[in-house]
Parts: C-alpha cells; sequence; structure tokens
C-alpha cells in the first residue's frame, strides 16, 4: 500500500523555534582498560570531572519498563530498534511509523523474528505525520532514524510531548534544523529528558579511552587534526513505475542533499564529532572544494576537502569521498604538542550496504605517539574481549541511554552533536559555493532546505523522469562561484 501526502513544508514545521546557546549535561563513570602508558608527568587538558564519560556495562541496569516506537522503519531504524532491545531487560517496541507501508512491515517483520515482539495493527502509522502518531501513542522513548531532514521537527514534537529520544545522526541538515535541535535541546534538559544520538563512537570504549588519554594530558595541547571517510559507492533507488517524485526521493534519500545533507553531513559527520568532542571547540570557519565524479543519482557531490578553522586558530582538514575503487580510510588523527593520536580506522575498498556497516574493517586500534613517533599507549582490544561480552557500540549506546533514564540523571547529546553538524554543513556549503563560510552567518541563515512544497520537483524544471524514463543526472546541482539557484551543469 502507498500513501500520497498532500503535506507542506510549513505544516510539517509548524512552531520549530530559534535558539543559539548549546550545552550538554550528563554524568558517570566508568573503568576501561589501557596498556602502553606514558611515563612522562601529564599536564590535563581537563580536570576529572569536569568532562563526561559513560558508564558501558554489557546491558543496562534493571528499572523501569520502558515501551519504545520506533519512526523511520529503514534498515537503521530496524537495527536501531534490535539495538535497543539487546541493551537492558524489560524493554519492548510497541509502535512503528514511516513514510510508506512496506518500510513499517519489513521492520515489523524483523522485530519478530529477531525478538519475538509482535506489532499491532493498530500500532503501525503510515505517511508523512507518522511520527505524531507514533509519538501520541502510549510509548515512552522514541528512536527516529528517519531521513535526516526531518529529524529535527520530530525531535522537537517528542520532547514537547515529554518522550526520551535516540536520534540517529546527523541530527539536522540545515540552519533552521539546527536551530531547532538547539531549542528542542534546551527544552529537553528542562524537563529531565534523556537524548543520546547516533554517535557511536562516543560509545565504543576505545574512543572513550582514548579521550579519557588526551584529557589526561598524554598528547599535551592539542594543535590540530585530520579527519577521513573515504570510502565507495553507497546505494540508490531507480525510480520505480508508478512512484510519485516525492516517494523516489525519499526511497532514494540518502543521494539528495535536502533529504541528508549530502555525504559530508549524513556520513562524515562521524569523524568530524570526533574532533570536536576531544578538542571541545567549534569551528569558526570552513573553507572547502568538492566535486560530483560518478554518482548515479540525486544531485550530491561525492568528495569533498574542506580547512576548518576552529575558536583558538588551530585548524582541521576534513576529506570524505564515496567513490568505488579508490583508497579507502576511515579514521582521525588528533596532533598535540607532545603526541599524536591515531584513531587507525580503515573500511574495503567497494561497495556498502544500505547501512554502510559492510564496508568496515574492525579498527586495527587506538593508539598515541610521542613526536619520535614511538607508540606510548596503544588500546588493549583483548582486554576488552575477555572482560567484556557485548563491543557493539550501536548497542552500547542504548545500554547508556536507558541507564540514565532509569536513574533518573538526564543525558542530552543532541546539542553537542549539533556542534558536529552543523560544522560538516559549513563545509558543505563552503564546497557548493565557493565560498568562505562562518559559523556566525550559518547558525543564522535562513536556509531550509525542506521545500514548501513537498510536490516540488516539477517546478524545478527537472525533466525526465516519468515513470518508464531512464534515470538522468538533475539539472540543479551546485556549481562553486556560481549564484546559488542559477546554475546548470
Amino acid at each position: 500500500m502507498r500513501e500520497e501526502s498532500k503535506i507542506s513544508r510549513r505544516s510539517f514545521l509548524k512552531n520549530s523555534a530559534l535558539a543559539g546557546a548549546i550545552g550538554t549535561v550528563g554524568a558517570g563513570n566508568a573503568v576501561f582498560l589501557t596498556s602502553c602508558e606514558g611515563k612522562n608527568k601529564l599536564v590535563p587538558l581537563r580536570e576529572p570531572g569536569t568532562y563526561y564519560t559513560p558508564e558501558l556495562p554489557d546491558l543496562a541496569a534493571d528499572g523501569k519498563p520502558l515501551k519504545a516506537g520506533v519512526v523511520g522503519c529503514g534498515g537503521r531504524g530496524t537495527g536501531a530498534a534490535i539495538n535497543f532491545l539487546s541493551a537492558a531487560n524489560g524493554v519492548t517496541v510497541v509502535a512503528l511509523g514511516d513514510t510508506f507501508a512496506d518500510r513499517v512491515e519489513s521492520c515489523a517483520e524483523a522485530l519478530k523474528k529477531e525478538k519475538n515482539i509482535d506489532i499491532a495493527a493498530d500500532r503501525k502509522f503510515v505517511g508523512l505525520d507518522a511520527y505524531k502518531k507514533v509519538i501520541d501513542s502510549d510509548i515512552d522513548v522514541l528512536i527516529t532514524a528517519t531521513p535526516p531532514c526531518f529529524r529535527p521537527e520530530i525531535f522537537r514534537y517528542a520532547v514537547e510531548k515529554g518522550k526520551h529520544a535516540f536520534l540517529e545522526k546527523p541530527v539536522c541538515v540545515d540552519a533552521a534544523g539546527y536551530r531547532t535541535i538547539v531549542a528542542a535541546s534546551k527544552q529537553a534538559q528542562a524537563k529531565g529528558l534523556s537524548v543520546v544520538t547516533g554517535t557511536q563512537r562516543h560509545h565504543e570504549r576505545g574512543y572513550v579511552e582514548s579521550y579519557k588519554k588526551v584529557m589526561e594530558g598524554l598528547i599535551g595541547e592539542i594543535t590540530g587534526g585530520n579527519v577521513y571517510w573515504n570510502g565507495g559507492e553507497l546505494w540508490s533507488r531507480y525510480r520505480q513505475k508508478g512512484w510519485s517524485d516525492l516517494e523516489w526521493m525519499i526511497r532514494d534519500w540518502v543521494n539528495w542533499t535536502w533529504l541528508s545533507g549530502d555525504h559530508i553531513v549524513e556520513q562524515h559527520v562521524h569523524n568530524i564529532d570526533v574532533f570536536t568532542w576531544f578538542s571541545g571547540l567549534r569551528p569558526i570557519s570552513a573553507v572547502g572544494f568538492g566535486s560530483r565524479q560518478r554518482r548515479q543519482t540525486g544531485n550530491q557531490y561525492d568528495n569533498f576537502s574542506v580547512d576548518f578553522e576552529f575558536e583558538n586558530g588551530i585548524h582541521l582538514h576534513s576529506m570524505s569521498r564515496q567513490i568505488s575503487n579508490c583508497s579507502g580510510n576511515v579514521s582521525e588523527i588528533i596532533h598535540g604538542t607532545k603526541g599524536v593520536w591515531y584513531s587507525e580506522g580503515r573500511i574495503e575498498q567497494g561497495e556498502a550496504d544500505e547501512t554502510g556497516k559492510a564496508m568496515e574493517k574492525p579498527f586495527q586500534g587506538k593508539v598515541i605517539k610521542n613526536l619520535k613517533g614511538e607508540v606510548i599507549w596503544k588500546y588493549d582490544r583483548e582486554a576488552e574481549k575477555a572482560t567484556y561480552k557485548q563491543r557493539d557500540p550501536y548497542t552500547l549506546e542504548h545500554v547508556n541511554w536507558i541507564n540514565h533514564i532509569r536513574s533518573g540523571k538526564p543525558i542530552e547529546q543532541a546539542s553537542e552533536t549539533a556542534v558536529s553538524n552543523m560544522a560538516a554543513i559549513m563545509g558543505r556549503e563552503s564546497a557548493y559555493t565557493g565560498k568562505l563560510i562562518n559559523w556566525d552567518d550559518m547558525t543564522a541563515a535562513a536556509q531550509n532546505l525542506i521545500p514548501e512544497d513537498l510536490d516540488f520537483v516539477k517546478k524545478l524544471g527537472i525533466a525526465g523522469y516519468g515513470d518508464d524514463t531512464p534515470f538522468r543526472l538533475p539539472e540543479f546541482i551546485p556549481i562553486p562561484g556560481k549564484p546559488q539557484g542559477n546554475q546548470t551543469r
């Protein structure tokens, strides 16, 4: 069954708020595994107790039963639902919502097969407004993994209704969405709600322990960094007979800027986020470039290179690519006055599945080297394997979320994620326009990528997309140095 919607952007984004300040809350301590400690006297970047690290047991503590609703029932939403169910006892999923009925049914089938959970027929909601029906049903917590452009308004509505929320990354694709996330985050804090985002590196023990070592001063003062997500082409959906313009684009969302934010926002935000997390800084400007070489559908670029300048004058180089059969690298490097931290992540070359997980190799290790290139600390993965059963960060982020909800000690990560998200948006806009993009200008911009009329494609003059017409590249692809809105290939 397919449902056409005449919903407008104005009705979808009704009551979105504006705000400017950001912050995070949370508390907790954990025991982590280390080896090869440095012997020099360290000067901490931050004193213990002034920064947050999560507790990451195998399973969340028992407590109040929790009923979840899932909005966005594709591969990542289904995966997040199963991660939630694997993270604790006494949790369940009771409601599903998606733009398309087949997505709802496929998610329900997976939950039945994997976790023996039956979703009642009257708790399966379809359409662009399905999120409201899920949130208004009898749930305690919301898991949202829709196309990214819809997440700010869904989060705002969930907070309004007093629901704890898990938001997949990215949390926004434009300036308007950023402000909505920041405003809703403040409201979540005021209401004592727990909000965790899908930046799973914050819940991978090797990253958390690395963060602690950097905070302890093992690399000295941070002087800059390099972050990479260079991998293969992602999936795409060609238009099928009977699909409207809107249905096709949402099913192919990972290739359209208004839906995904482009891959620097949708995917590479993970790596940018590691630097903003470790440094505690926000970018003040971005200058970058990119291009479109081999992407098959949509209107996005498939490579970016961006120079970010941060508040204290240090620089971060960001590189991302989605082109198959090229050198692959997914990793982060942070430079300091005494040494360098390496995440040493890598991926296989070639195509990925819808979630991107098929591309990934296991991390080779987290290490710190001194300025002579000698290893002075290395995360002990073997000790982690011997100590913990649960090592999947996609599940551990739900363990942490549930623990905060049940303990009554709220955590709020959306505003922190919004900083790295906005950095990625700045990089995208610089590449698209060829201009230097400032933080202050971008966060205050009127930019809202969701079209006012969601039956909009024909009005842009993008022709050649009839039911039986093979896909052709759209005319509207950003060209640096040309005014936006007056661009042709």
